[in-house]
């Protein structure tokens, strides 16, 4: 695969000029961007993979619910239906997609959580829904640019900065560095817990932030419990298990199991993998399986599985926690 991709570096330029030409068009106003009356908050990266943009949105959710109408919008990739669908109880991974499955069940009492691939419609119809809402949070959609959201929310991963990385199909850049400009805030993800902050003024010198722009790092970090759907129990009491994961990056995962010492086989799929009943069936003959929330959200309706599958949650923290709180609470504001 790797070879495939150098072989395809002749393609980059041509890729770099379309998707330069494409953000020059809105940047002019040819192209038209559609603003709203209320406070658009988007979240989204550069690259493709996993930059942790679900644990951001869950952060967002969880410190805007309490003070106002919140709506979630994402794009529901891989699901089976298509077009506008407000998420409700009959609702499946299959149905709304992985991610917006997982907001679902853990705000869906609180906010509103939907899907539709055209952000503008998605929008529209969460204001026909409900005209009373206070922020809408895009989830995925930096390059979308359709919509103008209000304030944007760029990731970067720490152990992949876009500013290391060239565009597709040879690196995993969606458009060129420069579209960075558009955050509002630039967000280093999965940072070690120890990272210094000498290492810190490194990487904001590598991003070279423009001078309105806020650089922020925050941390995954996992839980010493395994939940299923009844009930939950410490990891390091598990006997030997098979890990099943269908996300962008599972090497932090996997290595904080190896570092607890636990016994288990890794089965790796590609991000938001849909699994077959044949895999279903193969997975059924483990005596336990754990897998990632992300993952559970496609498994946990699996009857073969249900007895013996449990998830690892993770917990988000940011540095700066308090000053990131008040730009977001400060945009709403606005």
């Amino acid at each position: 695969m790797k070879f495939l991709r150098y072989i395809l570096l002749p393609i980059v330029p041509i890729y770099f000029l379309v998707t330069w030409a494409r953000n020059k068009l809105y940047d002019f106003g040819w192209k038209k961007s559609k603003s709203y009356m209320i406070p658009v908050i988007c979240v989204g990266n550069l690259s493709v993979g996993g930059t942790g943009k679900s644990p951001m949105i869950e952060y967002l959710i969880r410190i805007l619910k309490m003070d106002y109408k919140l709506a979630t919008l994402s794009r529901g990739y891989k699901r089976e239906t298509s077009g506008f669908k407000l998420a409700d109880a009959s609702d499946s991974a299959k149905t709304i997609g992985d991610e917006p499955f997982q907001f679902f069940n853990k705000f869906g009492e609180t906010i509103l959580v939907a899907v539709d691939a055209n952000r503008q419609n998605g929008i529209a119809n969460l204001l026909n829904i409900n005209n009373n809402l206070d922020v809408i949070l895009l989830d995925d959609a930096f390059q979308h640019r359709k919509v103008q959201a209000g304030f944007n929310i760029l990731l970067t991963s720490y152990g992949d900065l876009y500013c290391d990385d060239i565009l597709l199909p040879t690196g995993n850049l969606r458009e060129p560095k420069s579209g960075a400009k558009r955050a509002n805030i630039i967000m280093v993800t999965k940072c070690p817990n120890t990272i210094a902050e000498s290492e810190k003024t490194q990487i904001i010198t590598k991003l070279k932030p423009r001078k309105e722009q806020h650089v922020f790092f925050s941390s995954i970090t996992y839980s010493n419990y395994v939940f299923s759907l009844s009930t939950k129990q410490e990891i390091s009491q598990l006997s030997a298990f098979t890990l099943v994961t269908g996300i962008a990056n599972a090497t932090p995962l996997v290595d904080y199991l190896k570092f607890k010492a636990l016994d288990f086989e890794h089965l790796n799929f590609n991000d938001h993998h849909v699994f077959s009943e044949k895999e279903i069936e193969e997975l059924s003959k483990s005596d336990c399986i754990v897998t990632t929330e992300k993952d559970f959200m496609r498994l946990k309706s699996e009857s073969k599985l249900q007895e013996k599958l449990f998830y690892l949650p993770i917990e988000f923290s940011i540095d700066k926690e308090e000053m990131f709180n008040n730009l977001v609470l400060d945009a709403v504001k606005r």
